[in-house]
């Protein structure tokens, strides 16, 4: 019987056919070899329509290396690619209008606004939400300043900590506005009066790129730095979502996020708690909750957007052990993990979605049978 084999539908980040995550290809490869399953990974770039063939690159343990070949469709697809500017996203939709009767491990999500939405229709959800309201004019900044003294703006689409700005009334009246550019730059803190802001935001082109205005919470440790939590929730090897890890992340200097690709750096939950709720009873109850939320999370998003096999919740913990969800990812990268200090939650990390496409792959080869058995 031959092996199932896995396809890593990804995108290639510019012209020379650069990928962001070629280690993590790697390590998936090579721990699916000792499950029994082919990986190779691809892009829409590499499909031959007419022929219905695809240019996969595949790694060799062996040697360490890489090479293209032509090969069939994969039984599975896990879709790795995130959101671009670019004619290569246009392909990615393309593919999918393509062949969407290929069986995905996991089907896109929507924007942050949508997801937002859908979770505060529910009421297990809404508690968890900082309140939240998609970006019309100034005025929505404004309004929202008048009940929170701090507020994020933030891209609908924006991954990694890009263009997101935070604004904080002073108490001179003054808004003191920080966060990155679009290139992940950290920019010059500025201070202006609410007169000034619609100017600001208008050159920020928020209106343009669309954006969500949010509660800011107040997270600064004693010294200073932003911190939250990633939560990796996956389906097993049974099919079944379980919470593998959730590791803390502590911002850079000067940063209004945590995340690690602004220059954030990793830390095990259990110490991050501990600095900042202290209490172990308390503690022991934040984290029963977070695992119950997040796992909640990811059935009621599948049930809403059909086939996924990970997601990443990332949350933000107050003084009083109230948990916020700031928001959720569906291509999460689990260096957090390593980082942390937690090597054998990393791997597990990374063999999970291997052992759920065994697990799917064995349910389909058992349901065909049984409707040839029917026939």
């Amino acid at each position: 019987m031959t092996q199932p084999v896995l396809g890593i539908l990804t995108l290639y980040l510019n012209d020379a056919g650069a990928l962001e995550e070629r280690d993590y290809y790697r390590r998936m490869t090579e721990e699916g070899r000792r499950l029994g399953i082919d990986v190779f990974v691809f892009t829409p770039e590499d499909v031959h329509y007419k022929r219905n063939r695809i240019r996969g690159q595949f790694y060799h343990p062996d040697t360490r290396s890489w090479h293209k070949k032509w090969t069939d469709f994969p039984d599975m697809i896990f879709d790795r690619c995130r959101i671009q500017r670019s004619h290569r996203f246009e392909q990615l939709l393309k593919f999918r209008a393509r062949y969407p009767s290929e069986t995905f491990l996991n089907r896109p999500l929507r924007n942050k606004w949508t997801i937002h939405s859908l979770l505060a229709k529910d009421a297990r959800f809404s508690p968890y939400l900082p309140a939240t309201r998609y970006y019309e004019s100034v005025q929505d900044v404004k309004e929202m300043l008048r009940v929170h003294s701090q507020l994020y703006l933030k891209p609908i689409n924006g991954t990694g900590g890009r263009g997101i700005l935070r604004i904080e009334k002073e108490r001179d009246g003054l808004l003191l506005i920080q966060g990155r550019n679009h290139s992940r730059r950290i920019i010059q803190p500025k201070r202006m009066n609410a007169g000034q802001l619609g100017d600001f935001l208008a050159g920020w082109k928020v209106k343009d790129t669309r954006y969500i205005v949010q509660q800011g919470l107040q997270l600064k440790l004693k010294n200073g730095r932003v911190h939250d939590y990633r939560l990796l929730v996956q389906k097993d090897g049974s099919g079944q979502w379980q919470v593998t890890g959730c590791a803390g992340r502590v911002g850079a200097a000067g940063s209004i996020t945590a995340n690690l690709h602004g220059g954030g750096r990793a830390v095990k939950m259990d110490i991050l708690l501990r600095s900042w709720i202290g209490d172990e009873a308390k503690m022991a109850k934040i984290k029963e909750d977070v695992e119950r939320f997040g796992v909640s999370v990811a059935q009621y998003l599948e049930l809403c957007y059909d086939a996924l096999c990970e997601l990443a919740v990332d949350i933000a913990i107050d003084r009083k052990g109230r948990i916020w969800m700031i928001e959720v990812n569906p291509k999460p990268a689990r260096e957090v993990f390593i980082r942390a200090g937690e090597s054998d939650v990393y791997r597990s990390a990374i063999v999970k979605p291997l052992e759920y496409a065994l697990w799917k792959y064995r349910s389909m080869k058992t349901r065909d049978s049984s409707d040839e058995k029917t026939d």
